[in-house]
């Protein structure tokens, strides 16, 4: 054969290989689809056609149509109400029982407190403990930066008198002498704190301080200074104290010493102690010198018992004013008649008795009762047989005599 027609046939066979090839594939990627007695072809997109926007080979034909299934009813559900928004609702707290208001009387007793801050002080923790006491009021008038030693500052003896004329108290509390550690103007001279002069001159301004309030027979309670934190204060007020005791008990007044309830069994300052229940409190502040309201009514716990020894039955939280209407009744019983009619003890004829009640002789028996026979004669009645205290011996039984037979 000649180089031509092997030619031919080569073309020939590529010819055929390349028709069965694309029968082939267009066998696999075709799909049928018999709707509506006719077929169509449609083809799978490739890769080529997503880039190119492409979607078929023959645009005659197009892709059946999707089969959509009818829509399910859906059951119509009740409307769900909207939430209301959540309060949250706090837990019930338990009242707190106040005690009640004490209406104080008309005629109560006041009770006037003077001095420094810790007279100040004093006066909240004197109001606390008689606040139950309607017969008794407390007037605190202390002055937080005053004392003896700068009456330029302030001049408590020329003040006090003015406070006893204006309020009559039945006693005053004195409590002084914090701020007096400081130097001291007598005459033209300046005194420095710790002097001889000075104790001297400060001696003669606490003696004549006390006898304005004794010489109006006023009691007078003069409480004693606390320890402090500070050591060279606290020496300072042990010598202060001795000097106050000496002199106010000089003019009938009586020293109050609280010195116990602000140090520990060594003496020694602190903050923190019993209070008047017991328990361990805050007495003191940050400063060591104030008090805290625990302090103040731990000093207050030491004046209120001499002050309600002073009151009497004045400062009982039983205290009540008495009107006509809850007085007992004192009259004579609307019906004498069913009552004994008293009589004259010196003359009984002026009621027409002869004798007082129950003053008749006694009627006269014939044998001596037990008792006259046990007191005029010393003899007792003999106790009946068979008593606890029948000590008699019984009667001796005689043996029967058995007769020999």
């Amino acid at each position: 054969m000649t180089m031509r027609r092997w030619g031919d046939r080569l073309k020939l066979g590529s010819r055929t290989l390349l028709c069965a090839a694309l029968a082939l594939s267009f066998a696999i990627t075709a799909p049928f689809d018999f709707a509506d007695a006719q077929e169509r072809y449609y083809y799978r997109r490739s890769i080529f056609d997503f880039f190119t926007g492409r979607r078929y080979i023959n645009e005659d034909y197009a892709p059946p149509p999707e089969v959509r299934r009818p829509p399910q009813r859906q059951r119509k559900r009740a409307p769900i109400a909207p939430k209301s928004p959540t309060v949250a609702t706090a837990r019930p707290v338990a009242p707190v029982l106040q005690e009640p208001v004490v209406q104080k009387l008309a005629n109560a007793q006041k009770i006037l407190i003077v001095g420094d801050f810790l007279a100040s002080g004093l006066g909240d923790g004197m109001t606390e403990a008689f606040k139950a006491s309607p017969g008794v009021i407390v007037e605190a008038r202390g002055n937080v930066s005053s004392g003896l030693v700068r009456d330029d500052y302030y001049d408590w003896p020329e003040q006090l008198p003015k406070m006893m004329d204006e309020l009559k108290p039945a006693m005053v509390v004195v409590m002084i002498g914090a701020n007096d550690r400081q130097q001291m103007v007598i005459g033209d001279a300046k005194e420095k704190f710790r002097t001889d002069a000075w104790y001297g001159e400060y001696q003669k301004r606490v003696l004549n301080f006390g006898k304005e309030i004794t010489s109006r027979k006023i009691p007078l309670l003069w409480v004693g200074l606390p320890a402090f934190e500070s050591p060279s204060m606290t020496a300072d007020a042990v010598q202060m104290n001795q000097l106050y005791r000496k002199q106010v008990e000089s003019i009938g007044g009586e020293f109050v010493d609280i010195w116990d309830g602000f140090v520990d069994v060594n003496g020694q300052f602190v903050v923190t102690g019993s209070d008047i229940n017991g328990q361990q409190v805050r007495l003191r502040t940050s400063d060591g010198i104030n008090l805290t309201q625990a302090g103040r009514r731990k000093v207050a716990f030491y004046v209120e018992k001499p002050a309600r020894r002073l009151l009497g039955t004045q400062a009982s939280p039983d205290l009540v004013r008495l009107d006509t209407s809850n007085q007992p009744h004192l009259g004579l019983p609307s019906d004498p008649v069913a009552h004994t009619q008293p009589i004259s003890l010196s003359d009984p004829d002026l009621d027409g008795g002869s004798e007082l009640l129950g003053g008749g002789l006694a009627p006269v028996t014939l044998a001596d009762s037990p008792r006259d026979m046990l007191v005029e004669d010393g003899k007792m009645e003999p106790a009946p047989a068979g008593r606890v205290d029948d000590y008699s011996l019984p009667a001796s039984k005689t043996p029967k005599q058995v007769s020999a037979k």
